[in-house]
């Protein structure tokens, strides 16, 4: 199971240890403005991941890629629990993908694995362990 290590900062604040990369998130409207917030690597991080399917896209079929772009909007549903409602994405080539082309592109893209991990949601457990030892993640022993 791959791991990532996040670390309480200060505020807001958290340090995010993803193999050796390190990066930091904050609220934007409570925090300290250190970093984007955590909705904000979420969405993306489903743009990027977009983004790659459609760059080994175009390498595989010799269309050139460097300098692709890729645009992303996202809104938050006013609903309760609260959560992103839609996100649109456009992505640019640099160059005109031919019309023959066009089709296995927004394939590939659609197929990216944090899109698919959205449509068929991973189950996520989520624990709690203090200092005295793990706390189960169904609560019993509380």
């Amino acid at each position: 199971m791959a791991k990532i290590s996040i670390t309480h900062q200060t505020g807001d604040q958290f340090q995010i240890d993803i193999r050796g990369h390190e990066l930091t998130v904050d609220q934007p409207r409570h925090g300290a403005e250190t970093g984007p917030s955590p909705t904000e690597l979420f969405v993306a991080s489903l743009a990027a991941c977009v983004g790659h399917y459609a760059v080994r896209f175009l390498r595989a079929n010799q269309v050139p890629c460097d300098g692709l772009r890729i645009g992303c909007e996202w809104t938050m549903l006013a609903a309760r629990p609260p959560r992103v409602g839609r996100i649109r994405i456009e992505v640019s080539a640099p160059v005109p993908v031919p019309p023959e082309l066009r089709d296995g592109l927004r394939d590939a893209m659609d197929a990216c694995l944090v899109h698919n991990s959205l449509r068929q949601p991973p189950e996520v457990v989520i624990g709690l362990r203090s200092r005295a030892g793990p706390v189960p993640a169904d609560g019993v022993g509380r």
